[in-house]
């Protein structure tokens, strides 16, 4: 059996993924993370952005991230986020009239969480 680590992916309002990976990837205040199994103890900031999780069985599941903390310890990574939502659950026409909408408003962070959902489905 390849070596893995247990991942829970939570939203404020929900638990969002929760299985066994061998690599997740994420957008940390400090740049780009990976972590694997036996990765040392990390406590994090997450920034907005896709969050991909390579899972045990070969699969990849991604998800749009805004904000929110990572902890890693004992091969449990725990990704605890404001906003989080699945790759499969994003409505792509709704994603792109909400970015153009947001240019238009010149509303930044709405743009931003936009092309965070845009930029998770074109990973998937």
């Amino acid at each position: 059996m390849a070596a893995e680590l247990h991942v829970e992916l939570v939203a404020a309002d929900r638990s969002v993924w929760s299985g066994g990976a061998t690599l997740v990837v994420a957008r940390t205040t400090s740049g780009d993370i990976g972590v694997m199994p036996g990765h040392q103890p990390l406590l994090g900031v997450l920034e907005s952005g896709p969050v991909t999780i390579r899972t045990t069985d070969g699969g990849t599941v991604v998800a749009a991230v805004h904000g929110g903390f990572l902890s890693f310890a004992d091969n449990k990574l725990s990704l605890l986020a404001e906003i989080a939502e699945l790759a499969d659950e994003i409505d792509t026409q709704r994603a792109e009239l909400a970015l153009e909408r947001a240019k238009s408003d010149d509303d930044a962070a709405a743009e931003r969480r936009a092309d965070v959902r845009l930029r998770a489905v074109a990973v998937r």
